[in-house]
């Protein structure tokens, strides 16, 4: 279930003209991947990345989606200035694995293209091997990491799955279906972890 702001833009720009702001780094993408699918329509994250390109304001951006690209417009000036950086966050380059993991996320192939697009545009560009999940996942750090230095990121970060409140009985029913084998060895590891 997802909330939008409509008004977000406004009121980012309404805080930035305060006299007793002070800029600092903004993260968009740390919670909630700015660009949902519903993104398309609505333009919240490109307002909100207009006004700070206005504002000559830095940002990074995590995402998993390749709708990325469509504010290179907007990223591409504001990384000449050493305002923007993105990371995509790639969790697997296996395509079936993907598609259950993350079923409305872009597939691998696109954020492989979001980070050449990204890179090739002059903007920095990272690759976030996120959530990595042990005896699912973390054997392809490697393979993951080529790839994308490959297609232009030029640095990585990964995360190690978190499980709170809600999310823990969502993952084990997760793998209750899709890795039942393993369901048991992983979240041993994770507690382990």
């Amino acid at each position: 279930r997802l909330f939008a702001k409509p008004h977000a833009a406004r009121l980012l720009e309404a805080e930035l003209r305060k006299p007793g702001y002070q800029c600092r780094f903004m993260a968009l993408g740390t919670n909630t991947d700015p660009y949902q699918p519903i993104e398309r329509q609505r333009r919240i994250t490109r307002d909100v990345l207009q006004v700070l390109a206005d504002y000559n304001h830095p940002v990074g951006i995590v995402t998993k989606s390749h709708l990325v690209t469509r504010d290179i417009d907007i990223l591409a000036p504001m990384a000449a200035k050493g305002l923007a950086r993105v990371y995509v966050s790639v969790t697997t380059l296996d395509r079936g694995l993907a598609r259950t993991l993350e079923p409305r996320a872009a597939t691998p192939v696109r954020r492989l293209d979001a980070i050449r697009a990204l890179s090739a545009a002059g903007i920095p560009t990272g690759v976030s091997v996120s959530p990595l999940i042990p005896a699912i996942n973390d054997a392809e750090i490697e393979n993951i990491l080529a790839a994308a230095a490959e297609a232009g990121a030029t640095t990585a970060m990964g995360l190690l799955l978190r499980l709170p409140l809600e999310v823990a009985p969502l993952f084990r029913e997760w793998l209750a279906v899709h890795a039942p084998l393993k369901a048991d060895h992983v979240m041993n590891l994770l507690r382990d972890m």
